[in-house]
């Protein structure tokens, strides 16, 4: 008996990592560390969507960085290229009535260290790195998701750290896929930041994973989980300054110096801190219960996050989540800084 519980033990937690991978560096691929240097992590595959950048570019830019990483054992896969109901000029029609928003992804003009390209989705903008020679996965993202999840009932974590149009689809086709994931934790979620927008960064607490692709994140967030957990701005507490870079340099690696030279400064890690909660849970100091879901009505609240304690919750299929209130910071950076450092071995 004891043999077969440190068997088990043994066995690695599987992971599907799910996000639009806006490159060459940047929180979006810096976020990809804490999963590749998890001892007990097995990264199934990751799924790209739509959101920061455009599908085609952010995959590139991902197998690019994975050949540095030495990590093009992990499939890569390809998903959705446009939102399920929002466009362009319906975000446009949106801003003329009630204001700008502070970051439009692959839709926006210009962005810190990227090159963006709203009006055509498939251009690929080569960068000093070089293009990458491996190919992605002959396959589509939701399908990969039901593939992985129906061969290991119950055991794969599923992070998403962007838009959840794949996801969506998934559950579209496969309405059974959810309830035999073992958990959701996704990056969005910033419930309470409204005044946050005046008083600070605006981008900080714009909610852009769940107003990009709002009708996804309704889809996914009412459906069957086993448990789903929300990071929101308690991913706003260090930044990727370089007093940080520094750290990491003190023992360099190809992928760690090809991130630092892609550096987007001064930007919070969001994606690297859920990267690094779903890696190690234990980071979460603090947390709530409540009924989430989106505003879908095409005004002012469209894309917004609403919570509700029980007795208040309308109960039209809103979930309860795991809303993270406060996190160990410094044991997050700690652990990046660790993560950034690690080498896979040559295969």
């Amino acid at each position: 008996m004891a043999s077969a519980g440190l068997a088990r033990a043994a066995e690695p937690r599987l992971f599907i990592y799910d996000n639009d991978f806006l490159g060459p560096g940047g929180s979006d691929m810096q976020s990809v560390l804490p999963l590749l240097a998890g001892p007990d992590v097995k990264l199934l595959g990751f799924t790209v969507v739509t959101g920061d950048g455009w599908l085609d570019e952010e995959t590139a830019y991902l197998l690019r960085f994975l050949e540095v990483a030495r990590a093009t054992d992990i499939p890569v896969v390809p998903g959705a290229l446009y939102p399920l109901v929002n466009t362009q000029p319906r975000m446009a029609a949106w801003e003329q009535l009630y204001g700008k928003l502070p970051w439009k992804g692959a839709w926006d003009e210009s962005a810190p260290g990227a090159t963006m390209h709203p009006a055509d989705p498939h251009r690929i903008t080569p960068w000093a790195d070089g293009m990458p020679k491996t190919k992605p996965a002959d396959e589509i993202a939701a399908n990969f998701l039901i593939r992985q999840v129906r061969a290991h009932p119950h055991q794969v974590t599923i992070v998403e750290a962007g838009p959840m149009t794949n996801l969506a689809l998934a559950i579209r086709l496969d309405p059974e896929f959810p309830a035999l994931a073992k958990e959701l934790i996704f990056m969005g979620g910033y419930v309470g930041a409204i005044l946050d927008q005046v008083t600070g960064n605006p981008d900080f607490t714009a909610d852009f994973n769940i107003w990009f692709d709002p009708e996804a994140a309704h889809i996914a967030l009412t459906a069957p989980w086993p448990k789903i957990i929300s990071i929101g701005t308690v991913s706003n507490g260090a930044l990727t300054d370089q007093a940080l870079l520094d750290r990491i340099a003190q023992k360099r690696t190809p992928a760690n110096e090809y991130l630092a030279r892609n550096a987007m400064k001064d930007l919070p890690l969001w994606d690297e801190t859920t990267t690094a909660i779903a890696v190690d849970q234990s980071l979460i100091l603090k947390s709530v219960d409540a009924y989430m879901d989106v505003n879908l009505d095409f005004g002012a609240d469209y894309g917004r996050m609403h919570v509700w304690p029980d007795n208040l919750a309308p109960h039209q299929g809103a979930r309860k989540v795991t809303v993270v209130l406060s996190i160990d910071t410094k044991r997050v950076v700690d652990e990046y800084v660790k993560a950034a450092q690690f080498q896979r071995p040559s295969r």
